[in-house]
């Protein structure tokens, strides 16, 4: 049995595996794609399919504040999807901490900045949850908590390459599903699907994970729906 729920990576990326439409925060995919001839009359797909996602949602604190989060309010009713997000500069302000603490039907902040604002939160909302941890955040330990401690079986990451890359590694993500927009993007410091730290030696191969497709889906307007199964226990052959 896992020692971690069930993580399927969700994204929408171009041809060449960007998920962002540029270098600068200014460019977004969801700000950008609605605005491109040939990529905006599909994206509609991609926004339904994330409706079908899982009922725990995690994210990071960088990706949120770029679409806005800090600026919103939220004055209804809990949804009942739980949302996870790692923050530790923090780039989340008191006002998006408690848009999710709202919002969710659970907030779990994951940071290893104990002058967080969430804190000042934390008494308010006791559906808010707050993984602290003194040094470098344990992300391994971090899933095995969601597991065993709040019963999660199910998560979706949409995090940004350096965090899907980190998750990667350290065999946490289970399924991969993503949309392929019929786009190519390009640009070598354009945030990709996976990015960190390249791989530099042959011992480094043994980091690459292989694929197991579950399906392949061809959409309306060009757009591609691919599902793979993750094999985290990787073998390399000697020469």
């Amino acid at each position: 049995m896992a020692d971690h729920p069930l993580t399927t990576l969700f994204m929408i990326s171009s041809l060449d595996g960007k998920i962002s439409t540029g270098d600068i925060d200014n460019l977004d995919v969801d700000k950008d794609f609605p605005r491109i001839a040939g990529i905006k009359e599909g994206l509609h797909q991609y926004y339904d399919l994330e409706k079908t996602t899982d009922r725990v949602s995690f994210n990071s604190g960088k990706v949120q504040a770029k679409v806005g989060v800090n600026q919103r309010t939220w004055d209804k009713g809990r949804d009942d999807v739980s949302f996870v997000v790692v923050d530790n500069k923090p780039h989340l302000d008191k006002n998006g901490a408690e848009y999710f603490a709202k919002r969710s039907d659970h907030f779990y902040l994951i940071t290893s900045n104990k002058n967080h604002p969430a804190f000042a939160l934390q008494e308010q909302y006791p559906t808010m949850h707050i993984l602290f941890y003194e040094k470098k955040i344990d992300f391994v330990d971090v899933f095995r908590r969601f597991k065993e401690e709040f019963s999660i079986e199910r998560i979706t990451i949409q995090t940004g390459g350096t965090l899907n890359a980190e998750f990667l590694r350290l065999g946490l993500i289970d399924r991969v599903s993503i949309v392929v927009a019929p786009c190519l993007i390009g640009g070598k410091d354009t945030q990709s699907l996976i990015g960190g730290e390249s791989l530099h030696t042959e011992e480094d191969l043994k980091k690459i994970k292989a694929l197991e497709i579950i399906r392949c889906d061809v959409l309306k307007n060009s757009y591609l729906h691919v599902q793979y199964k993750v094999i985290n226990d990787t073998k390399v052959e000697n020469q």
